[in-house]
């Protein structure tokens, strides 16, 4: 299916894989919603994709069951809803100094959210419509001080098969992203961002991590593939190999 002429909204979509996706429909003809917490951050998402009509951007926790009711009673009908939103700050530790709070945020973002942006969000999807969200390789190949991470990515992955099921003829699937350079790698590494990254490029097959163009890519094809759903597409350059 062509996403030109469709309506889509993207949670997380201010920058990284979302900001990507989102540039990506509006170069496809698509109209799109970003929805993100924060304005300023919402603001440079519109300046950064020039500003189009075809961009409205929505300031919404997702978490947060009021607002995402909200959220959808404003959009009118859509074709697809992607969720990139992750907040893992704090939740990479090593078990002895993990706070509950951190791992708490990570589960709302990457269970809590998409749950319930199904909830509120299927009804106004169209019958040929898409639900789409980002789990990771964490649940594949965690590493230490990755538990909660690792935990939260398996967990949405079992969540989207079963909403496959419960919203079918609705479409529902997963990305899974190796590692991609993105912003959140600031709170995974902090200054050691640039040489973790390297590290890891020289083991993987493809020799390179992920751009969030990468993931981009695979998220357009999960939403327009109709004979897709319940699954997980692995977009990681080789990671579960080596």
């Amino acid at each position: 299916m062509s996403l030109a002429d469709s309506r889509v909204l993207i949670a997380g979509g201010s920058s990284g894989m979302g900001l990507a996706l989102a540039r990506r429909c509006l170069d496809a003809g698509a109209r799109v919603i970003i929805v993100g917490r924060s304005e300023e951050r919402l603001a440079d998402a519109r300046s950064s994709l020039g500003g189009p009509g075809t961009l409205d951007t929505v300031c919404a926790d997702i978490t947060r069951e009021h607002q995402v009711a909200a959220l959808f009673e404003r959009t009118g009908r859509l074709d697809h809803i992607v969720s990139t939103a992750a907040d893992i700050e704090g939740a990479y530790a090593l078990l002895p100094s993990l706070d509950l709070k951190a791992v708490q945020r990570v589960v709302e973002s990457k269970v809590y959210g998409p749950l319930l942006l199904a909830k509120h969000g299927a009804g106004k999807l169209r019958p040929a419509g898409s639900l789409t969200f980002v789990s990771g390789i964490a649940a594949y190949r965690p590493l230490a001080r990755g538990a909660a991470v690792a935990a939260v990515n398996a967990a949405l992955e079992g969540l989207v098969k079963a909403l496959a099921v419960e919203l079918a003829p609705l479409r529902v699937n997963a990305v899974s992203p190796g590692w991609v350079d993105t912003p959140i790698w600031t709170f995974v590494a902090g200054d050691r961002k640039d040489e973790t990254l390297a590290a890891m490029a020289a083991k993987l097959p493809v020799g390179r991590v992920g751009r969030p163009d990468d993931i981009a890519d695979a998220l357009a094809f999960v939403m327009g593939n109709g004979f897709t759903t319940g699954a997980v597409l692995h977009v990681e350059g080789g990671h579960r190999l080596v």
